[in-house]
C-alpha cells in the first residue's frame, strides 16, 4: 500500500521551485502531481517543437536555393550534415543545463536562443551570399537540436516510471512534429511563390511566444540538482553506449532522412522543389505522430521486444527502397520511404522507453526497493538520456554524408541504402543479444534456482 504523501502541493504557476516531488507516490500523483506534470509537459512540447523546426529549417531552405545560389547537390548535403552535427553535439550540455538552471528557467533560455539562427538566416538568405556564410549561419541553427535533450531530461523527472514511455513518447513526438510542420509551411510559401524570408519571418514571433509561455506556466524541480557523479556513472555504464548505438538506428534515421528526403527526390528523381515539398512532409509527420504509440507499446509489451521487431520492419522497408531506387520507381520509392519514416518513429518511442527501464532493472538487481530504486533509475536514466540523444542524432550526420558520397560515386542514393540496411541488421543483432537472449537465459536460470534473488532482466524494459 502506498504511504500518504507528505509533499506539499506544487505552485500553480510561475517560476517558483517545487521543493518536494515524488511521482512514484500514488497519492501525491493523483492529488496534485499529475496535473502539474501534464502542464509542464504541454509547454515543454511547444518549445521543443519550435526547436526542431528551427534545427531542420535548412532541410527546406535548400529547396528554395536554386541555380542562382551556385550550390551543388554535394554542397547542400554538406550543409545539412553540419547542421545535424551541431544539433547532436549541443545535446550534451543541454542535458545538464536542466540540473544547473532548472527546467522552467532553461526552457525560457533555450527557446529565446532560437532567435539567433532565425534572425541571422533572415538577414543573409539571398542569392550571392557565399557558401561559407551559409555554412556558418546553418551551424547556428544546430542549437535547435539541443532543445530535445533538455526537454526529455526535464520531463523524465516529472513522471513516474509506469508513465514514462507514454510521457517521453508524447514529448518527443510533439517535438519531432516540428519537422513536418516547417516543411508544410514551406510548401505553402513555395506554392504561393514566396521566398525563404517569409518562412523565417513566420517563426520569429512564434519563438517569442514559446519563451513567454514557458515563463508563465512551467516549474522547476528543486530535487533535480547538478550531479556530476551521475554523468560520470552514465558514461561508464555500457548500456549508455549500447542504447546510443540503437538510437542511431531509430532517431538518427528519422532526423537524417528528414534532412535528406527532399534532396534525394530532386537529385535522383528530378522533382522540382514544389513537387518534392508536396511529399517530404508526410514521412516526418507520420513518424512523429506514431512515436507516442511506440512508447505506449513499450510500456505494455516491453521496449526491447518492440525495438527488435521494429528493426525487422526497417530492414524490409530499406530493401524495398534499394529495389525501387535501382528500378527508378518513384511511386514505390516514396511509399517505402514513408513507411521507413513511420518505423523510425515507432522505434524512437520504444528505444527511449528502454532507458529508464534498464536502469530500474539494475536498481532492483542491486537489491534496491521502492523510492531508493526509483531514485537510482531516475538519476542514471536522466544523465544518460542526453548522451544517448546526442550520439543518436549523429546518425543523421552519417546518413547525409552517406547520401553525399553515394551521389558523388554512383549518381543515386542506392549505395547509401545498402549501407543503412547492413546497419539495421547490426542493430537487430545487438538488441536480441543484449536485451532478449541474455534475459531469457537469466529467467530460465532463475526459475530453477533454490532461493529467490533479484535477477537482472531486460526483457520487459
Amino acid at each position: 500500500m502506498t504511504a500518504p504523501s507528505t509533499a506539499p502541493a506544487p505552485p500553480h504557476r510561475g517560476g517558483r521551485w517545487i521543493q518536494q516531488w515524488d511521482p512514484e507516490d500514488e497519492t501525491f500523483w493523483n492529488e496534485t502531481g499529475e496535473k502539474v506534470a501534464k502542464r509542464n509537459l504541454f509547454f515543454s512540447v511547444l518549445s521543443e517543437h519550435i526547436g526542431f523546426s528551427i534545427w531542420t529549417m535548412w532541410s527546406v531552405l535548400v529547396l528554395f536555393m536554386g541555380p542562382e545560389y551556385g550550390l551543388t547537390p554535394a554542397d547542400k548535403f554538406l550543409l545539412t550534415s553540419l547542421v545535424t552535427l551541431v544539433g547532436a553535439v549541443v545535446r550534451v550540455p543541454y542535458t545538464f543545463a536542466i540540473a544547473i538552471f532548472g527546467g522552467r528557467n532553461w526552457t525560457i533560455v533555450s527557446a529565446a536562443l532560437l532567435l539567433v539562427p532565425t534572425v541571422a538566416a533572415f538577414t543573409v538568405m539571398e542569392p550571392g551570399t557565399s557558401f561559407n556564410t551559409l555554412l556558418l549561419i546553418g551551424l547556428l541553427a544546430g542549437i535547435g537540436g539541443g532543445n530535445f535533450a533538455s526537454s526529455m531530461t526535464n520531463i523524465n523527472a516529472f513522471f513516474p516510471l509506469r508513465k514514462k514511455g507514454w510521457a517521453l513518447g508524447l514529448n518527443a513526438g510533439g517535438g519531432n512534429i516540428g519537422v513536418p510542420v516547417i516543411q508544410l509551411v514551406a510548401l505553402a510559401i513555395i506554392g504561393a511563390s514566396g521566398g525563404p524570408r517569409v518562412l523565417l519571418g513566420i517563426y520569429i514571433p512564434l519563438i517569442v511566444v514559446a519563451a513567454v509561455l514557458a515563463a508563465l506556466f512551467m516549474d522547476n524541480i528543486a530535487s533535480v540538482k547538478n550531479d556530476t557523479g551521475a554523468a560520470k556513472d552514465a558514461v561508464k555504464d555500457a548500456h549508455t553506449w549500447i542504447m546510443s548505438f540503437l538510437y542511431i538506428g531509430t532517431f538518427g534515421s528519422f532526423i537524417g532522412y528528414s534532412f535528406a528526403f527532399g534532396q534525394v527526390l530532386t537529385n535522383q528523381f528530378g522533382r522540382t522543389p514544389l513537387e518534392a515539398a508536396y511529399v517530404t512532409f508526410i514521412g516526418p509527420l507520420l513518424g512523429s505522430l506514431i512515436r507516442p504509440l511506440g512508447g505506449w507499446l513499450a510500456d505494455k509489451y516491453g521496449g526491447a521486444k518492440i525495438t527488435l521487431y521494429n528493426y525487422v520492419g526497417m530492414g524490409v522497408a530499406t530493401a524495398i527502397l534499394i529495389g525501387a531506387s535501382m528500378e527508378k520507381s518513384l511511386a514505390l520509392f516514396t511509399v517505402a520511404f514513408v513507411a521507413l519514416f513511420v518505423l523510425t518513429g515507432l522505434g524512437n518511442g520504444s528505444t527511449f522507453k528502454m532507458i529508464p527501464g534498464i536502469f530500474q532493472a539494475k536498481a532492483l538487481a542491486k537489491g534496491l526497493e521502492g523510492e531508493a530504486a526509483a531514485a537510482y533509475g531516475r538519476r542514471l536514466s536522466g544523465a544518460s538520456m542526453g548522451l544517448i540523444g546526442a550520439v543518436g542524432a549523429l546518425g543523421g550526420v552519417g546518413i547525409n554524408l552517406a547520401f553525399r558520397q553515394s551521389f558523388l560515386s554512383y549518381g543515386s542514393g542506392t549505395g547509401a541504402f545498402v549501407a543503412f540496411l547492413a546497419f539495421y541488421g547490426a542493430c537487430f543483432v545487438v538488441t536480441w543479444a543484449v536485451y532478449l537472449r541474455r534475459s531469457a537465459a537469466r529467467s530460465q536460470a532463475a526459475s530453477t534456482a533454490s532461493e529467490a534473488k533479484p535477477q537482472l532482466s531486460y526483457a520487459e524494459v
